[in-house]
């Protein structure tokens, strides 16, 4: 398909003429089938609302078609819809439109959508098992038309992947307010998304898939990285023929081996499936992949007495791996798992002692006793870990709901208070304490000229912004700046890149201001072409999750979700290109609320305002919150942020002496 094709596919929308079905391609890692879950009524209504989009003498054809999908896969992706050129981010001057904003939406959609980058691209799902950037292929091609007319006065609005339409606004709006899963929260359990979803109604949008901000397994390459070091320094162990055992090889999970592998130690991350344990080893992701119990114990054993920067995967359950490893005597020195166990009945954690094959069979044939099996293995998979630990592994939980499946199962996995969990949330450990109260977070950027050199260019600009920051820098984060130069200046021969032309970094607001201005000022004098900003939801404001993000909230406001909200409001007013809030993602359906921006920099005088404005809001309104909880670090860094910014000005915490408050009944 040549350009001038590629473009008015894009522009036409729904095709007045049915496309020919196409063939279901067995290669491709398709979603597992969903459960069973509608009544015959409701399957009616799935069909009715299916076949909203199309005109009434072409639902003859796809009623039967759109209700075979919904029996064999539990769904209505309209695969006879998937475009026929190949899904990926072009550069932007290839997409047609009016806005220069609106193709860079489109592009960062294509970038989604990637072989290369999503998990399940035929069923428009990017990662963690059900993060979809929309629900079937007509709500794609809607949108791109969409997107295709847009000018620079109109907002797009995405309802739970639905394009809800074109409406009139202002140059200063964002072009795309996106929504994913905003369920009324009685109705967000499990099973409501399984049978909502499935009615065609919402969807799971994850964190960065349905805001359309995600860049590959790079996107937590950096925070697992700085995890992994701090790890290291908290154990007070170096790297070096060390051993860090963890499992999920999938979207975001990918990126653990590549992070143990900057970080300098050996690694070993267990995966069931053989299909995403390829692709990760072709990407370059891990070095070795192998498939026995045996031959892992001593090719480990080796790589400790080297001391050889190595990762392997390991093909098969990840709890086979911490038992086996305890029966050897094998010193796990840091341990974890970042199985997508906030989807843990429908694929994102599979049983032991089951293939792969049978466990997606039984998953939706009999749910009931695949959710049994699944429950068993938390408790063996917790029972492994605690032997571990026994002899001095350092375990941390996640974020992925590991040990929050795992209390529900009954696991050995609570504190003696019977409240907390008896590991710690990385995020309470070391991201918190150590980044997030300090406004240091996951900021990210994308050569929209999808150009190599454009990249390197953009990452020498940044490390040099970081190194004259570093000289003014308070002691309290120079870590955090020396480990972020670190990261920057071996971006390039870590290979992080798939997909799109992306870079991740973890800077304060004052470092992404300023590292934005200067991306700005380089595309003005035509230095570089233009730049898409945005963040990881896993961020300093973006997200309330009380067992991941906001899990060092310790003023009993974690289970509140009044800063996402707020985050998002102060997004849309100061200036994103497009801004996103979901339920769901990273831990779990009604178990998180988070919010993310994409901002375009053009070079323009309209971009350098923006940008200002809103970067200094989306982290120190995180900071803010983190400093009324009585953070230590939030309390240090909104104070040095108010004396940068006479104009702001934030209520400050007074701390309680404890004596007095000791013997008070």
């Amino acid at each position: 398909m040549n350009l001038n094709e590629f473009q008015n596919d894009l522009t036409t929308g729904i095709p007045a003429v049915l496309p020919a079905k196409k063939a279901y391609e067995t290669a491709i890692n398709h979603a597992p089938k969903r459960k069973e879950i509608l009544t015959p009524e409701e399957k009616i209504l799935a069909l009715k609302n299916a076949l909203r989009y199309f005109p009434k003498d072409q639902h003859a054809e796809l009623a039967q078609e759109f209700s075979d999908e919904l029996e064999k896969h539990g769904r209505i992706y309209m695969y006879r819809f998937r475009p026929d050129y190949k899904m990926y981010a072009r550069p932007i001057s290839e997409y047609p439109g009016k806005s220069l904003q609106a193709k860079a939406i489109m592009l960062m959609i294509q970038n989604n959508l990637d072989y290369a980058v999503a998990q399940h691209p035929h069923e428009l799902i990017t990662y963690g098992g059900n993060g979809a950037v929309f629900q079937n292929w007509i709500q794609y091609r809607l949108t791109m038309k969409y997107l295709s007319e847009m000018e620079d006065d109109q907002t797009l609005v995405m309802y739970s992947g639905h394009p809800l339409g074109l409406f009139p606004s202002h140059k200063d709006a964002p072009r795309v307010v996106v929504t994913n899963g905003m369920m009324i929260p009685n109705y967000s359990k499990p099973d409501d998304w399984e049978k909502f979803n499935a009615l065609g109604v919402t969807q799971y949008g994850q964190m960065t898939a349905g805001s359309y901000m995600y860049i590959g397994p790079q996107g937590i390459v950096h925070g697992t990285t700085i995890t992994v070091l701090n790890g290291f320094r908290k154990i007070k162990k170096s790297p070096a023929g060390s051993l860090f055992v963890t499992s999920g090889l999938g979207g975001m999970s990918g990126a653990q081996p590549k992070a143990g592998t900057i970080a300098g130690c050996v690694t070993v991350c267990a995966e069931v499936n053989p299909k995403i344990t390829r692709i990760r080893h072709e990407q370059g992701w891990i070095h070795e992949v192998i498939e026995d119990l045996d031959a892992l114990v001593k090719r480990v054993r080796e790589a400790q007495a080297n001391k050889e920067v190595v990762s392997i995967a390991y093909l098969g359950n990840v709890v086979d791996v911490w038992e086996k490893f305890d029966r050897e005597h094998l010193h796990i020195d840091l341990g974890s798992d970042q199985t997508s166990l906030h989807n843990p009945w429908a694929g994102g954690y599979y049983p032991v002692g089951i293939t792969f094959e049978e466990s997606n069979r039984l998953m939706a044939e009999n749910p009931e006793v695949f959710k049994q099996k699944v429950q068993e293995t938390l408790v063996r998979h917790a029972n492994a870990i605690n032997a571990h630990t026994a002899k001095g592994t350092y375990f941390f939980d996640y974020g992925n709901a590991f040990l929050l499946e795992a209390s529900r199962a009954g696991a050995d996995v609570m504190a003696a208070n019977g409240i907390d969990f008896k590991y710690p949330s990385y995020v309470q450990d070391i991201m918190g304490p150590m980044c997030f109260d300090y406004g240091f977070g996951p900021f990210r950027w994308v050569c929209t000229s999808g150009d190599p050199a454009d990249l390197e260019k953009t990452d020498a600009i940044a490390c040099a912004v970081l190194e004259e920051m570093k000289q003014q820098s308070p002691e309290e984060i120079q870590q955090q700046m020396a480990d972020n130069i670190q990261w920057i200046k071996g971006a390039q021969e870590n290979k992080l890149v798939v997909g799109s032309q992306a870079r991740i970094l973890y800077a304060d607001a004052e470092g992404r201001m300023k590292i934005a201005a200067a991306f700005n000022e380089a595309i003005s004098k035509g230095i570089i072409g233009p730049v898409v900003l945005g963040r990881d939801h896993h961020d300093v404001s973006g997200t309330d999750s009380p067992y991941r993000e906001t899990s060092n909230i310790y003023d009993g406001s974690r289970f509140t979700a009044d800063m996402a909200i707020h985050n998002v409001i102060g997004d849309s007013f100061r200036g994103a290109t497009w801004v996103s809030i979901h339920n769901g993602g990273g831990v779990g359906w009604g178990e998180v609320i988070n919010g993310g921006f994409g901002m375009l920099l053009d070079g323009s005088s309209d971009a350098e305002r923006r940008l200002k404005s809103m970067l200094h809001w989306d982290v120190n309104n995180g900071i803010a919150r983190r400093n009324w909880a009585r953070n230590e670090g939030a309390i240090f860094a909104i104070k040095r942020a108010m004396e940068a910014e006479p104009k702001l000005k934030v209520t400050i915490p007074e701390l309680v002496d404890e004596e007095l408050l000791k013997g008070l009944k």
